[in-house]
C-alpha cells in the first residue's frame, strides 16, 4: 500500500470535492445576490436565507444513527448524482418563469435537504480516507480547497451572473455535481457495516442514545458545540451584510466584492502551506486556537470602517489564522470522536450550528433595515468575543484535552 497522504482514495476524494466545489462556489455567490438585486431588501435576503436552513435543523438528527450503522459511500455518489439532475431542470424552470421568491425558496429546501444528508455522510466518512498519522495534513488539503476553488470561480461567477444570468450557473453547478459523483464511485475503501442491511427501529434508538450518552459525558466536547455554533452563525449573518454593503456603497459593487474574496484567499493559501510543511506542536494548539477566536472578530468589527486596501489586508490576516485554527479544530474533534458515533456527534454540532445561523441570519437582515450595516459588525463582534471568553476561555482545561491530544 502506499505510504503517505496521497493514497488512492484520498487523491479521489479531493478531486470529486474540487470539481463539486467549482460549481458550488458558483452557485453560492449567484444566490447571495439574486435575491438582494430582486428585492432590494437585506429583510427578505435574511428570512430567504433562514428558511433555507430548516432542512438542516430536523434531518442531521434524523439521519445519523442511520449513516452510523450503514455504509456512507452510496449516499455520497448517489445525491451528488441526485442534486446535478435537481440544478439541472431548475434552471431549465426558471429559464421559462423568471424570480418568483417562492419558487427559489421550495429549491433551496429540497437542496438543502439532499445536502444535509450528503454533509452528514461525507463528514463521518472523509476521516476514514486520510491515512492515519496524516490527519492535520489531510485537513489542511480539505481546509484548502474551497478557498482556492473561491478564488478562481468567483471573479468567473461574477462575470457569469452578470452577463448570462443564474440559469447558466445552476446548469454548470448541475454539470460538476454529475462529473463529482463519477469520482466518488471510484473510491475503494471498505466501510465497516454497524448494522443487519435493513432498518431497525429499536437499533435506531439505541444508536441515538450511545452517541447522546458519549456527548454528556464529554464536557469538552460540549464547550466546542456550544461555541462553534454561535462563532459561525454570526459569521454568517455578518457575511450578508458585508454583501449589502458592497451592493449600496458608491465606489464598491459586485466586481470590487469578487475581487475582495481574493484577499482572504492570499491569506488562506498561505496559511494553508504554512501548516501544511510545519505541523502546531500538539500541546500550543488550544493556545493557538483560542487567541485567533479573538484576533478574528475583531478584525470583523474594523472592516467595513476601513478604505478598500486596507480591507484587502484585513481580510488577509483573518484568511491566514482563520484556516489554520479550522483545521486544528476539525482535525482534533474528528479524531476524537469514535467512527460508530461520528455521523450522530456530527448531527448534534449540524442542528445547533442551523438553528443559530437561521437566527444570525435573519436577525443581520432585519438590523441591516434599521442601523448602519457596520455597527451591527461591531455588536456581533462584541457578542462572539463574549461567547468565546464565557464558554472556551473559562473551560479551557476541558477543552484543552480534545485540541492538544496527538494524533
Amino acid at each position: 500500500m502506499k505510504k503517505g497522504l496521497w493514497t488512492k482514495n484520498f487523491t479521489i476524494i479531493t478531486i470529486g470535492t474540487i470539481i463539486s466545489s467549482i460549481g458550488g462556489v458558483a452557485m453560492n455567490f449567484a444566490l447571495s445576490f439574486v435575491v438582494f438585486d430582486n428585492s432590494g431588501s437585506t429583510l427578505l435576503m435574511g428570512i430567504y436565507s433562514a428558511l433555507s436552513l430548516i432542512p438542516t435543523v430536523v434531518l442531521p438528527i434524523v439521519i445519523a444513527p442511520y449513516l452510523d450503522r450503514y455504509k456512507r459511500k452510496p449516499f455520497i455518489v448517489g445525491l451528488d448524482f441526485l442534486n446535478g439532475l435537481l440544478y439541472l431542470g431548475f434552471a431549465f424552470l426558471i429559464s421559462k418563469i423568471g424570480f418568483v421568491f417562492g419558487v427559489y425558496l421550495a429549491f433551496s429546501l429540497t437542496t438543502a435537504t439532499i445536502g444535509t444528508i450528503y454533509q452528514q455522510a461525507y463528514t463521518s466518512y472523509y476521516p476514514n480516507l486520510i491515512p492515519k498519522g496524516f490527519a492535520q495534513k489531510g485537513y489542511t488539503v480539505s481546509s484548502m480547497i474551497y478557498p482556492t476553488v473561491n478564488v478562481v470561480i468567483t471573479p468567473l461567477a461574477s462575470y457569469l451572473y452578470t452577463q448570462m444570468g443564474i440559469e447558466f450557473i445552476m446548469v454548470f453547478e448541475g454539470i460538476m455535481l454529475l462529473v463529482a459523483s463519477l469520482f466518488e464511485a471510484m473510491i475503494d475503501y471498505r466501510e465497516t457495516q454497524h448494522g443487519s442491511g435493513r432498518f431497525d427501529l429499536q437499533a435506531y434508538r439505541e444508536q441515538f442514545r450511545a452517541g447522546w450518552q458519549f456527548l454528556k459525558k464529554e464536557k469538552g466536547l460540549q464547550k466546542i458545540y456550544a461555541y462553534m455554533p454561535i462563532m459561525q452563525g454570526l459569521s454568517e449573518g455578518s457575511s450578508s451584510l458585508i454583501i449589502a454593503y458592497f451592493q449600496t456603497t458608491p465606489g464598491l459593487g459586485i466586481t470590487l466584492y469578487s475581487l475582495f474574496t481574493i484577499a482572504e484567499f492570499l491569506g488562506r493559501s498561505i496559511g494553508g502551506i504554512v501548516h501544511y510543511r510545519y505541523e502546531i506542536p500538539a500541546k500550543k494548539r488550544f493556545r493557538f486556537a483560542c487567541i485567533v477566536y479573538y484576533i478574528y472578530p475583531l478584525m470583523d468589527a474594523l472592516l467595513l470602517w476601513l478604505a478598500y486596501p486596507l480591507m484587502l489586508l484585513n481580510r488577509s490576516i483573518c484568511g491566514f489564522l482563520g484556516i489554520n485554527s479550522a483545521t486544528l479544530r476539525e482535525s482534533s474533534v474528528q479524531n476524537y470522536m469514535p467512527d460508530e458515533n461520528r455521523a450522530k456527534l456530527n448531527a448534534f454540532f449540524h442542528v445547533a450550528y442551523s438553528l443559530v445561523s437561521m437566527f444570525c441570519r435573519f436577525t443581520a437582515g432585519a438590523l441591516g433595515e434599521i442601523l448602519d450595516y457596520r455597527f451591527c459588525l461591531m455588536l456581533f463582534a462584541a457578542i462572539e468575543i463574549f461567547s468565546c471568553t464565557w464558554i472556551i476561555y473559562r473551560n479551557q482545561e476541558l477543552v484543552k484535552p480534545i485540541y492538544n491530544q496527538n494524533y
